[in-house]
């Protein structure tokens, strides 16, 4: 199978609204099921799976009702770290009796706007070299700072990859690389991509070509850019 894990476990505090920024409605529905309907559309996606926060089990579900979501098959608890979370979503899988060769695609359940061409490559990538991690060449000048107020020292940027979610392996090889994690002491890695490369294993991931159209709602800017994007189309006389 290949399946679409959604990472909804955080509570949003950088949105600094009163209920949780996936639960938010735009244009009618919640951004985690504008989300989950990326995956639902995708033909060879066979099952969505999501991490929630704590509480708002039932009301994930509800809305995945009304919104004939009907790959939902799993919802597991969330953790108190992305990681967590992760980790919680993976062995769910395991437990419920997914295969070691199924494909797990793990995505931020705040990016609505994930194409459908995204979803195949990662499958593609995953498929032919065992990890695929949604990214974009870095275009911009890059400071380093301790403070982020003060730099001294630039770092160039023709190496430089933004990542992305989804991020896909096979769900043997993410269990895995949580177990050495564990045994490494590795407890809060910022996300999967990271996790394996502070493995320190030279497991080669392979970029899958992402989209400036597919940002992270984390404030209240990127609401307002995610409702500008989805009210604009391409010109007829680009290329």
């Amino acid at each position: 199978m290949n399946i679409a894990l959604l990472i909804a476990g955080g509570s949003g505090n950088r949105m600094g609204q009163d209920i949780p920024k996936q639960f938010m409605h735009v244009d009618g529905a919640p951004i985690i099921i504008r989300t989950m309907q990326c995956f639902q559309l995708h033909p060879d996606i066979s099952a969505i799976a999501v991490v929630c926060l704590k509480g708002w089990e039932t009301v994930l579900q509800s809305y995945a009702n009304q919104f004939m979501i009907d790959k939902l098959r799993w919802i597991f608890p969330g953790g108190d770290s992305g990681m967590e979370s992760i980790h919680n979503g993976i062995y769910g899988l395991k437990e419920k009796g997914c295969d070691d060769e199924d494909l797990v695609l793990i995505h931020d359940s705040v990016r609505p706007l994930l194409s459908q061409e995204i979803i195949s490559s990662n499958i593609a990538i995953c498929k032919a070299y065992g990890y695929a991690i949604t990214g974009i060449q870095c275009r911009e000048a890059i400071l380093e700072s301790e403070d982020g107020f003060i730099s001294t020292a630039s770092i160039p940027r023709d190496t430089l990859i933004r990542t992305q979610t989804p991020q896909t392996f096979r769900l043997k090889n993410i269990i895995r690389a949580h177990e050495s994690a564990c045994k490494k002491g590795i407890v809060n890695s910022v996300a999967s991509c990271t996790l394996l490369a502070e493995l320190n294993e030279n497991i080669e991931m392979h970029i899958v070509p992402g989209s400036e159209k597919n940002i992270k709602i984390t404030t209240v800017e990127d609401l307002e850019i995610l409702k500008a994007l989805m009210h604009t189309s391409k010109d007829e006389w680009l290329k």
